[in-house]
């Protein structure tokens, strides 16, 4: 059997806060508390829970833009904390992400063709024109469009440069952080047939972070719910569904119409 893509390893995260006092120490919160989980090549896992459950965080430590207080973040079998610099930019090209806002995402000032280019710079890959190309097609959009700049699109048109811009180093894993909770549920569906595509048509491994369930359950082979920063319940998709151990997973499917 061949080793997960990803691996975390009890991570956990930790964040001083402003002092409340004056002679006490500054309060400690615990963002994430000890999680681990594995994902192989290929397989699209869900994370799911509240606002403030840790799933963002959680997040970042997978994509090195922040380093566990505990445990470790494995990619293709390499501890990414413990790289160099300029190893990391490389490792980057193999791991890529679409946040939340994809406006906030897009350089306003620039054209949309440079901002989908900006990975392949700084991963110190070619800035290549025909990469560009091949990835607005993948993505449903045209040549041309990449000589626009991100105002002339429509919120789910921005969200598939964003996502142009995460496939266009040919990553093997993408991560979602809500991905589609901004756009109109019309065009959630098309984004998320979009990205069960692309997951095909390359093979992505994907992580896919939401706190709507019914939404993840969608694209998800397994689901990692989290709450507190911690992770309280993981399985199958349709087994998690169809028989949730916690009553805060049960809470989750009824909220998002799951279960009655």
């Amino acid at each position: 059997m061949s080793a997960p893509l990803l691996q975390l390893e009890g991570v956990t995260r930790r964040y001083r806060m402003p002092r409340t006092a004056l002679f006490r120490p500054p309060p400690v919160l615990t963002a994430v508390d000890n999680v681990s989980l594995s994902l192989n090549a290929g397989q699209t896992l869900g994370i799911v829970g509240e606002s403030g459950s840790g799933k963002s965080t959680l997040a970042r430590m997978i994509m090195a833009f922040e380093a566990p207080d505990e445990g470790a973040v494995l990619f293709q079998g390499a501890d990414l904390n413990r790289l160099s610099g300029a190893d990391l930019r490389l490792a980057r090209r193999r791991f890529q992400m679409v946040f939340q806002d994809p406006f906030g995402s897009l350089d306003p000032r620039r054209r949309v063709g440079w901002s989908i280019a900006e990975p392949l710079r700084a991963t110190g890959a070619e800035d290549s024109a025909a990469r560009v190309t091949q990835a607005l097609d993948q993505v449903g959009l045209r040549a041309g469009d990449a000589e626009k700049y991100p105002h002339e699109f429509s919120g789910g048109q921005r969200q598939r440069i964003a996502i142009a811009r995460a496939i266009v180093t040919r990553p093997a894993l993408l991560v979602a952080d809500e991905a589609v909770s901004a756009l109109d549920v019309s065009v959630q569906a098309q984004i998320l047939n979009l990205l069960m595509d692309l997951q095909e048509e390359m093979g992505l491994a994907m992580i896919f972070i939401s706190h709507d369930l019914a939404v993840v359950a969608c694209i998800c082979d397994r689901i990692l719910v989290m709450r507190n920063g911690k992770s309280i319940e993981t399985g199958d998709t349709g087994a998690l569904i169809a028989n949730p151990r916690h009553d805060y997973t049960r809470s989750l499917l009824v909220a998002s119409g799951l279960e009655t």
